[in-house]
Formats: C-alpha cells, structure tokens, sequence
C-alpha cells in the first residue's frame, strides 16, 4: 500500500469522501479550507488511494503534554466501506507509529467513540491501551 500526504488542494479533496463517512457533520463546500487552515497549526494528512479514489486515510498532530510527553496524537482514521478489513487502517496506523518512533516520541495517543468496537479492536490488537476518560463542555 502506497502511503502519500494530503498537502495541496487538491489532494485534500480527494480525501473528502472517507472523512465524510467519519465525521458527517463536516461541510464538503468548507472541508478543503477547514484542513489547510488545520495544516498551517501541524496538522497532516496521509492517505491511501487505489484506482484514483482515497479508500482510508488518518489525519494527525504532534503533542507535547506535561502528563505523557512527546506524541502523535491521531484525529481521524477512516476507510471506505469498500476495502474495509483489508488493512487499510492498520497500515495508516503502523505509518503514523514508525513516524513517532523515528522522532523518538513517548507515545501515540487517540479519542474513540464508545460505540465504535470494531476500530476499538483495531487499536486493542495494535497494543494500544485504554487508559482514560475524556470529558468535554461544549460552548
């Protein structure tokens, strides 16, 4: 699998269609604007692409936090319904893993809907460990 950026326009538009899937709130007409300002703050998007459409795609930032260090911390992991099971996700996760490693990082960390027990045992197979809550206030 052939594992590239998302960095111009255009390639952030290709990764609209598995982002929708996983955040369906997200505008298409706004998508594009709404990651290269995201890109400018370190955000980053790799993707995978068979036969000219993205099929998975994982968007991610580096962190540094007083309580577990150096990180990446993942945003976004998506994969088209067509190709899903076939490691797809898996590889964008060993990607952004052999990233943290390379820069020396303490960890990789995520947030995962309570009802999302497929990807759940993605990342339980991928070693990661469930080890807090996250609470948010919306404004």
């Amino acid at each position: 699998m052939n594992i590239q950026f998302a960095q111009t326009a255009s390639e952030i538009k290709k990764c609209w269609y598995v982002f929708s899937l996983l955040r369906p709130h997200l505008q298409e007409d706004t998508f594009v604007e709404k990651v290269t300002e995201m890109l400018s703050e370190g955000y980053q998007i790799a993707y995978i692409e068979e036969d000219g459409e993205v099929v998975s795609a994982i968007g991610f930032r580096y962190l540094q936090m007083l309580f577990n260090g150096k990180q990446i911390y993942i945003d976004d992991l998506t994969t088209s319904d067509k190709v899903r099971g076939k490691g797809h996700a898996s590889a964008l996760l060993d990607f952004v893993v052999n990233i943290a490693i390379s820069k020396g990082y303490d960890c990789i960390s995520l947030d995962s809907g309570p009802s999302r027990h497929t990807a759940h045992r993605l990342y339980l197979n991928k070693e990661f460990q469930i080890n807090s809550l996250h609470f948010v206030k919306d404004l």
